[in-house]
């Protein structure tokens, strides 16, 4: 197990909801949620705060946002916005180093071992960050300091808002042991509800559990946390992590039957995907449909195609195909999604020089 590497993991404070708090003065030290319409079916892409002291979190319902909050100032939000800002974030860590992680537009890994600043100290870097990230961007971010990215991870997460928490190989094991099993990075809810059946609530519950009984219970998961929580984790941090999947969904105000709607619907998102794709230079093999009813029930559907595609025609085409052997006007749909994954990149030999 490789102790000597020096990683960080930065993570935004609430960040869509912070740059608008920071553009907008009549938005700061308000319960700020952004979402969808909660007269509607939206759902919380994040929230401020102020508003999170009322229960409010991510993915939760904005119907049931709005009764925890009933004060809460509902936007939309600007994603082109948040993505440019996660640019200039972006660009100050490349001025420590290149080795970087990205997870989102709000968080991701640097491995510092070596950097461009010659500093020994990971922590030092830490602190530089954010303190560039608070001057210059006027945002807050909280970092977590590791020998690896499991720990890091975990890390960032301890002491928010804009706290800096370092974890030494020699306290790993200690660190571990006191946190939550549903704080494990990689534990969702499913996942967490089994555990505290089982009698797993903390990290220390989770050590006493053997390699083989963890695998029995958890599969390859369980092999993973068996070496997680005695910080054996050696996954480097990966500088050209690709992308897997591109994709784009929508929950309707109110349950839809017509197939012309949902049809509507795909061609829209064929064209964001063909959109997304093109800026990422690829192009994928697989077209997934989603489909979730009015009881909640939710299917996919998956299309392997001949050949790999980016243009929005095919794209819906698939899509198309896909929802009409998977609907047939039996329940009202509640949500739709369309994903392009099986990704690879273009080459210009790829490409159709048409009318050329």
């Amino acid at each position: 197990m490789d102790t000597s590497r020096k990683i960080i993991h930065i993570d935004m404070d609430a960040f869509y909801a912070s740059v608008e708090q920071r553009d907008h003065p009549e938005f700061r030290n308000k319960p700020l949620i952004i979402g969808g319409d909660p007269k509607k079916r939206g759902v919380v892409s994040t929230c401020s705060y102020e508003a999170r002291k009322f229960g409010v979190h991510s993915a939760m319902p904005s119907s049931q946002a709005v009764k925890l909050c009933p004060q809460g100032i509902f936007i939309h939000g600007n994603m082109e916005h948040y993505m440019e800002v996660s640019a200039q974030i972006r660009e100050i860590f490349h001025r420590y180093t290149d080795v970087i992680e990205p997870l989102s537009l709000d968080e991701a890994y640097l491995d510092v071992t070596e950097n461009k600043v010659g500093m020994k100290s990971a922590t030092l870097i830490a602190r530089e960050i954010q303190r560039a990230i608070y001057q210059e961007l006027h945002l807050t971010s909280s970092a977590g300091v590791s020998y690896n990215k499991f720990i890091a991870k975990i890390a960032s997460d301890y002491e928010k808002p804009a706290g800096l928490t370092v974890v030494p190989p020699e306290y790993a094991e200690a660190f571990l042991e006191g946190i939550p099993i549903d704080k494990f990075y990689g534990v969702g809810k499913v996942t967490a509800e089994k555990m505290h059946r089982l009698g797993i609530h903390t990290g220390k519950d989770l050590r006493a559990w053997s390699e083989w009984d963890l695998i029995r219970e958890f599969h390859k998961h369980g092999y993973a946390l068996y070496r997680h929580v005695r910080g054996r984790s050696n996954n480097i941090v990966n500088p050209n992590r690709d992308r897997k999947s591109v994709g784009k969904e929508t929950t309707f105000a109110e349950n839809i039957w017509n197939e012309k709607v949902l049809e509507e619907n795909l061609m829209r998102f064929a064209e964001k995907i063909e959109q997304r794709l093109g800026k990422i230079h690829k192009h994928g093999k697989t077209v997934v449909l989603k489909l979730r009813y009015s009881d909640f029930t939710t299917i996919t559907k998956r299309m392997t195609l001949t050949d790999y595609v980016h243009e929005k025609r095919w794209i819906y085409e698939a899509g198309r195909a896909l929802l009409q052997e998977a609907y047939h006007g039996e329940d009202s749909i509640r949500l739709i999604g369309l994903t392009v994954t099986n990704l690879k990149p273009i080459h210009f030999e790829n490409l159709r020089l048409e009318g050329l």
